[in-house]
């Protein structure tokens, strides 16, 4: 039995499908151009009665037994297992991503599913010292309705990442996913906690455009924003937020360098940054964005990295095997190509790709690209990999920490305490020896410094526990206290 049926079209979840007061928009094969569905347009009406909605629902979920929870969660977990070729193809349709990126997804939903499900049984606080005779706690306590804004590349990954730790801890969710992407990445995330027992109106998926997201930053009843997206979009939320008092995670974009140093095979390097660079079409946050080589190793890194490339089928994915997809629109493409051609323009030597046909952008390799290089200093969000050469390490830190980004850091080498010791020295959330930029767990987490967010938001326990609950201090004594008064 399939997971979705036709309820979704033209509607939004708010413990059931209901016609949108914003209207519906079309669901859009970015590979064909192909109409495939219709969801509901939220607009700020529907975010009004969703927030009120779930902040009632929340009090009976957050008094529910943490066995009850972790079963819904773990509920969720086993049905996306059973769905996910299901679920995998419609990332493949809606999102553009090759087959093998869109069973990874599906496969790691589940890994999040069932790692917020062990989050219901953790500690709930501690116990403190107290001047008093008394007994005097810290205890962690459900936030109440989140409000989760996600984007298009990652969809079903990037709603579900703060969804499921915050159902799990005992909050209510509004989830406004990118209408792009708002099937696999909001009506799968409905259909599968609706089949897993979650009571109506703790969860509401609300797809809709800038209004909606306004309306949900600014509704006194939602406590906390999650927001994953491009860092401009995340400074006005934060700056909406800061206006109502409101915590507020971001995970925004990222420039990520990849070093390579002269001790590394060029061969496997090349493969690696290959794959840092491509991987669904460059559109992630940690898509390796700039190469950083020793110039001793840099003409046959360079010759493997377009080998690499000019090697890899682009194409319709749900045709065709192919290493890269369509990307998602033509405002996108058209950014990415201007990015190529002005860097060109700036003295760049184009080793392979730089052409596209309809959305289909060729992976790219970059040579003699200098740090004022719009490709260089810029978030791509496309299949490009620029490559500057350096001669020392402190070169190497200096270009790498040349960046208003700070997401993910990959540095391949022989020697890794080298490799460990150049990252200190690196303003990064993320760092990887001996292996390139992209890279998410579960059970780790997961964020940027400066431009690319507020530090690890999402992922591991205490990271979830501190970004989806509020500290509360309890003491309770034996006799009711004296005072002179």
């Amino acid at each position: 039995m399939a997971l979705l049926n036709d309820e979704w079209n033209g509607a939004v979840f708010t413990g059931a499908w209901t016609p949108a007061r914003g209207g519906d928009a079309a669901v859009t094969a970015p590979a064909t151009g192909a109409e495939i569905g219709r969801i509901g347009s939220a607009g700020a009406e529907d975010v009004a009665a969703s927030s009120g909605a779930a902040a009632a629902a929340q009090r009976a979920w957050a008094a529910a037994s943490f066995e009850e929870r972790a079963a819904v969660l773990r509920r969720a977990g086993a049905l996306l297992e059973e769905h996910r070729d299901e679920i995998a193809g419609w990332l493949v349709r809606e999102a553009g991503s090759a087959r093998g990126k869109a069973g990874f997804e599906a496969h790691l939903a589940a890994t999040e599913a069932y790692e917020s499900a062990a989050l219901a049984s953790q500690p709930a606080g501690e116990v403190l010292r107290s001047g008093k005779p008394r007994l005097s706690l810290a205890r962690r306590v459900p936030a109440g309705v989140v409000g989760v804004i996600a984007p298009f590349n990652f969809p079903l990954i990037l709603g579900l990442r703060s969804t499921a730790p915050a159902l799990a801890l005992g909050n209510a969710v509004v989830l406004k996913p990118d209408p792009r992407t708002a099937v696999s990445g909001g009506a799968v995330i409905a259909e599968v906690f609706r089949a897993a027992g979650l009571p109506d109106g703790v969860l509401h998926v609300l797809p809709g455009g800038a209004e909606a997201g306004e309306r949900l930053v600014a509704d006194p009843r939602v406590r906390i924003i999650s927001f994953t997206g491009s860092t401009a979009a995340g400074r006005r939320v934060a700056e909406a937020a800061g206006r109502h008092l409101k915590r507020v995670h971001l995970e925004l974009g990222g420039n990520s360098p990849l070093i390579v140093l002269d001790d590394a095979d060029p061969d496997r390097a090349a493969s690696a940054g290959a794959w840092g660079s491509f991987l669904h079409q460059g559109q992630i946050c940690m898509t390796t964005g700039r190469h950083i080589v020793h110039e001793s190793i840099a003409d046959a890194y360079i010759e493997r990295l377009a080998a690499r490339a000019e090697a890899l089928p682009v194409g319709d994915p749900e045709r065709d095997e192919v290493a890269l997809g369509p990307v998602i629109d033509t405002g996108q493409r058209d950014r990415i190509h201007a990015l190529v051609t002005a860097s060109v323009g700036a003295g760049a030597e184009v080793r392979a790709g730089g052409t596209f046909d309809g959305l289909f952008y060729r992976p790219t390799v970059l040579d003699r690209v200098t740090p004022d290089a719009p490709a260089f200093g810029d978030e791509v969000f496309g299949p490009v990999a620029p490559v500057i050469r350096f001669a020392t390490l402190d070169e190497a830190a200096a270009i790498a920490s040349a960046s208003d980004y700070g997401l993910s850091l990959g540095i391949l080498t022989g020697n890794p305490m080298r490799g460990l010791e150049l990252a200190d020295r690196i303003p990064s959330g993320i760092v990887h020896i001996n292996d390139q930029t992209v890279d998410d767990e579960a059970v780790a987490p997961f964020g940027g410094v400066g431009a690319s967010g507020t530090g690890a938001r999402f992922g591991g326990t205490r990271a979830n526990i501190e970004a989806f609950t509020e500290t509360q201090w309890v003491t309770m004594q034996s006799e009711i206290e004296r005072y002179p008064f």
